[in-house]
């Protein structure tokens, strides 16, 4: 699974923000804010990535559990599908 192209991800004035650019626009009006997690995951879901791909990096970068990693990537996922931004 992969972010749909047609999507950037971008620090302005210290947050992280997802925006749709091109032709994505006339679908997805908006933005997304993300924490320093979701825009870590964001940054993995650039490339087709599994969730336990994601979550092997989140341990290796991060100090936290395998429960909390999987948690944090199942419901960031899940977002995303719920708004239509991933390829799967």
């Amino acid at each position: 699974m992969k972010i749909k192209s047609g999507f950037i991800k971008r620090t302005v004035g210290g947050k992280i923000i997802a925006v749709a650019v091109g032709e994505r626009c006339k679908d997805f009006d908006g933005m997304i804010t993300l924490n320093h997690m979701a825009g870590f995951i964001w940054d993995k879901l650039e490339k087709d990535v599994t969730s336990e791909e994601i979550i092997a990096a989140i341990l290796k970068e991060y100090d936290t559990t395998r429960e909390q990693a999987e948690k944090d990537v199942a419901t960031f996922i899940e977002n995303l599908r719920e708004k239509g931004l991933l390829d799967e």
